[in-house]
């Protein structure tokens, strides 16, 4: 039967280091309480060495953690929209773009993020119903008016603005041209295609 290279190898790597300090396999495995032959066996990446075992040998060597399994850190995943790939929905005096990936089971640290467009006299949310979560938004352009519970809000070019989404909201253009602001939703909500309960509303 014909034996695989370990799927993880740490060979090189202590050999490389073992050699430049000038010790030998001998002290090495003395040191770490196992055989020479294993130790060889190990550098040669012929053998995958238990968890204990390669951190013994690390020891002796004085080899950092971080750089023995530094090969091995997962990488996170990147996504990307393109400005002509973004999904666009218009209502009303409403249009939602999304900048956000949808993921297909969000958890507790997803977002959901849009570019809002609302022309004069639109707005989007609903004053009888909030959700759970937490919402972020910048204005990029004119002026928008939040009605959050029993309170009201001005909002002008530049200003942000962050709160729970948990009381009911709404968020109105208030001037004569149109509102341009990014928003952003945590976490993304499974039931709705925007960041306000009611998300297009003319």
């Amino acid at each position: 039967m014909i034996k695989s290279e370990p799927k993880h190898q740490f060979g090189s790597k202590l050999r490389a280091v073992r050699e430049r300090r000038g010790i030998t396999l001998k002290s090495v495995a003395g040191k770490a309480g196992v055989s020479e032959s294993l130790v060889s066996q190990i550098e040669r990446n012929k053998v995958s060495p238990s968890i204990d075992t390669l951190l013994s040998i690390a020891d002796v060597l004085g080899i950092d953690y971080e750089y023995l399994f530094s090969d091995y850190r997962k990488k996170g995943k990147v996504e990307i929209i393109r400005a002509h790939e973004r999904s666009i929905t218009t209502q009303g005096r409403v249009t939602m773009s999304r900048l956000s990936a949808r993921e297909e089971i969000p958890s507790e640290h997803s977002v959901d993020a849009f570019m809002l467009e609302v022309e004069s006299k639109g707005e989007t949310g609903d004053l009888e119903y909030g959700h759970a979560g937490q919402e972020f938004g910048i204005i990029l352009e004119g002026a928008a008016e939040l009605l959050y519970g029993d309170d009201t809000y001005l909002l002008s070019e530049g200003d942000t603005v962050s709160f729970s989404s948990r009381i009911p909201h709404i968020l109105k253009n208030r001037g004569a041209g149109p509102l341009k602001a990014v928003w952003i939703v945590s976490p993304p909500r499974a039931a709705a295609s925007g960041s306000f309960k009611r998300p297009l509303r003319p």
